[in-house]
């Protein structure tokens, strides 16, 4: 309901003093969301951007009314406001309509990290021009992309079943174009190629097999990665 996440999503920002960036996707075609929740697949978009269209009024406006197919209000709010005015809105996806969607209702734009730089520069530059065509430029520094990641080798059983995962997503591209392994000279060269296609921020995501493996990667990280990166013009 747009109304319950509108008031969670605002809590979240308000207790973290403006420190919520929240992200949001209409969920893939065999998503476990939608069976869990009741809900069919059949016009998620619509219904996505409908709840947009009331998360970000709702978040800004007193006594909102909206009439669509999906969700109907009369004279709704909630408080407290949120403490970032306005709230970010980055929306994930790739096809023409999650295009269409970032430029008309978002703030940003975060791709999966089943993709391509390539891949990834192609739907950063679609978004930018229909964002100027709207009269609602996108932050060049809104653009974002997930990076699996692991200091170890491609030979590690973690590593393979990533790299599996993501070329049953991407069947005809290579998953070593799309994941770094081996250490922060493999990350950084990642990073510097798709800072390349427009991206400038980074949902780092750690290929590891226990709690313990996890820290570490995220050590190993913040720790030969992460100044580096910061220290790039």
């Amino acid at each position: 309901d747009p109304l319950v996440l509108a008031k969670e999503c605002t809590t979240i920002d308000y207790l973290s003093d403006g420190r919520l960036l929240p992200v949001f996707g209409v969920g893939g075609d065999v998503a476990p969301e939608f069976a869990a929740t009741g809900q069919g697949t059949q016009g998620r978009g619509a219904r996505s951007n409908e709840m947009l269209t009331l998360l970000t009024r709702l978040w800004s406006e007193d006594k909102v009314s909206f009439e669509g197919k999906y969700y109907n209000y009369k004279d709704v709010t909630i408080s407290p406001k949120p403490k970032q005015q306005p709230l970010p809105v980055w929306i994930g996806g790739s096809s023409e309509a999650a295009i269409e969607r970032t430029a008309k209702l978002g703030t940003g734009w975060l791709s999966g990290s089943a993709q391509t730089p390539a891949q990834i520069g192609r739907v950063i530059t679609a978004i930018r021009e229909r964002s100027a065509e709207l009269g609602r430029p996108i932050d060049n520094d809104h653009y974002g992309c997930g990076l699996s990641y692991r200091f170890g080798s491609w030979e590690e059983p973690q590593v393979q079943r990533m790299a599996q995962q993501l070329q049953a997503r991407n069947p005809d591209v290579d998953p070593r174009a799309m994941m770094a392994v081996g250490g922060a000279e493999e990350v950084i060269q990642l990073v510097e190629v798709l800072r390349a296609v427009g991206v400038s921020k980074f949902v780092l995501r750690p290929i590891a097999s226990t709690d313990d493996d996890m820290l570490e990667q995220s050590r190993l990280i913040a720790e030969e990665v992460i100044p580096y990166v910061h220290k790039i013009p």
